[in-house]
C-alpha cells in the first residue's frame, strides 16, 4: 500500500515537472504547429514571453512571433515596437485578444496616452500578415514589419492584460509589477537583447520621500521640499514625455511658490508697530496653513501615482495624526492653561519697589536697599 502512494506521488510530480518544462520551453527549442521557422528568438525576462524573427537586411523588413504562454483566462497581448523612446508612449503595438464568440482579433494600435484602450490605427511603418493563434494556453503573434532608416535595432515593449467584454482592460501597473519591466532593446541583426533599466524608480521614491519628509519643517522644507523636491520633480517631468499628472503637477507648483514667498517674506517683515504689520501676519498665517494642506494632499496623490502599499498610507497617516494631537494640546495650552496660570499668579512685582540710594559717609560709597 505504501509503495502504492509513493508510486503515484512520483507520478504526479513528474506529471508537473513535465508541464511545468512545457509551459517554460526554451525558444530555441519550441516548433511551431504550422511549421513556420525563425532562424532567431529570444525568451523575455518577464510574462511569460518569447520573441522569435527572421531579419532581413537587404529589404530592412523583420518577421516577427510573439508567444506568451501559461494562458489560463481571456486575456490580451501585445507586442510593441517604439521608434522615438524606450517607454510605452509612441509605441507602435500589434495586439490581439480572444472575442467573447471565440474569434481572434489580431489588429495594430499607436500608443498615444496611459489611458489608451487599445484601439485600432495605422502605424508609423508598415505591417503586413496579420496573424494570431489560441491554442494549447499560449496565444502567438504573427506579423511583418518594415522598419525606416536602415535601422536593426529598436527598442520594444510586450504587454498582457485582463478583458472586459471585448475591450482591452489596464494591465497591473504596482512598482514591482512584471508590467513595467517588460521592455528593452533588440537588435534584430545580432540577436542581442538588453533589458532597459527604470532608471526613475528610484529617483520617484528619492522625490517622494524628500517631499513627505520636509514639507511642515520651515526652512528644511524650502531646502528639501522646495528645491530638492521640485527638482527631482521636474527631472521625472523631462524623463516622462507624454505623462500628465496635472493635478499633482499644479499643486506642487503652487507649493513651491508658497514656500518661497514664506522664506523670503521674512526679510522684508514690517516692524511690529507698523500699520502694515497685521496684513504679514495674516499672510504669513494663511500661506503657512494653506502650505501644510496642500503638502499632505499631494502627498497622498503620490501615493496613488506611485501604488504604494498601504503600510505607508498607514505610517504616513499616524505621523500626521500625531503631529495633529501635539499641534491641538499645545494650542489649548496657549489659549486657555497660561491664561488662567497668570491671573491666579500674585501680582508681586507690581506691589513691590526696589530703591537704590547712593550716599557718601566718611569719603567712602553706602549702597542701601530698601523694600517698600
Amino acid at each position: 500500500m505504501a509503495r502504492s502512494v509513493i508510486f503515484i506521488i512520483a507520478i504526479s510530480l513528474a506529471f508537473c515537472a513535465l508541464s511545468c518544462i512545457a509551459q517554460q520551453q526554451p525558444c530555441a527549442t519550441y516548433k511551431f504547429l504550422n511549421n513556420k521557422h525563425f532562424s532567431s528568438c529570444s525568451d523575455l525576462p518577464v510574462l511569460s514571453s518569447s520573441l522569435h524573427w527572421n531579419y532581413h537586411p537587404l529589404s530592412n523588413r523583420v518577421d516577427v512571433a510573439f508567444r506568451h504562454t501559461g494562458v489560463t483566462d481571456r486575456r490580451w497581448i501585445a507586442w510593441a515596437v517604439n521608434p522615438t523612446s524606450g517607454g510605452m508612449i509612441g509605441s507602435q503595438a500589434i495586439v490581439s485578444f480572444q472575442r467573447t464568440d471565440g474569434s481572434l482579433a489580431v489588429y495594430t494600435s499607436p500608443i498615444t496616452s496611459y489611458g489608451t484602450r487599445m484601439e485600432q490605427g495605422n502605424l508609423s511603418f508598415p505591417v503586413s500578415d496579420l496573424s494570431a493563434t489560441n491554442q494549447n494556453n499560449e496565444m502567438i503573434i504573427y506579423a511583418s514589419l518594415e522598419l525606416h532608416g536602415n535601422i536593426s535595432t529598436v527598442n520594444h515593449l510586450w504587454q498582457a492584460g485582463p478583458m472586459s467584454e471585448n475591450t482591452p482592460m489596464m494591465h497591473t501597473a504596482g512598482p514591482s509589477s512584471p508590467n513595467v519591466k517588460s521592455m528593452g532593446s533588440l537588435d534584430f541583426l545580432s540577436g542581442r537583447v538588453k533589458a532597459t533599466r527604470i532608471s526613475s524608480t528610484t529617483l520617484k521614491n528619492v522625490h517622494g520621500i524628500l517631499n513627505t519628509v520636509s514639507w511642515g519643517c520651515q526652512l528644511l522644507a524650502y531646502i528639501l521640499g522646495g528645491l530638492s523636491g521640485f527638482g527631482t520633480g521636474i527631472v521625472l517631468g523631462r524623463r516622462s514625455p507624454g505623462i500628465e499628472h496635472s493635478c499633482h503637477k499644479i499643486i506642487g507648483i503652487v507649493l513651491f511658490c508658497l514656500a518661497t514667498a514664506q522664506v523670503f517674506g521674512g526679510l522684508v517683515r514690517p516692524d511690529k508697530d507698523s500699520k502694515y504689520r497685521p496684513f504679514f501676519n495674516w499672510f504669513h498665517f494663511l500661506a503657512g496653513c494653506s502650505t501644510l494642506i496642500l503638502s499632505i494632499f499631494n502627498i497622498y496623490k503620490g501615493f496613488d501615482l506611485l501604488h504604494a502599499a498601504t503600510s505607508w498610507r498607514l505610517a504616513y497617516s499616524g505621523v500626521i495624526l500625531a503631529l495633529l494631537l501635539v499641534t491641538l494640546l499645545l494650542e489649548i495650552c496657549t489659549r486657555w492653561c497660561l491664561p488662567i496660570t497668570k491671573r491666579s499668579m500674585p501680582n508681586s512685582m507690581d506691589e513691590k519697589h526696589i530703591h537704590c540710594h547712593c550716599s557718601s559717609n566718611n569719603g567712602g560709597l553706602d549702597l542701601g536697599f530698601v523694600q517698600c
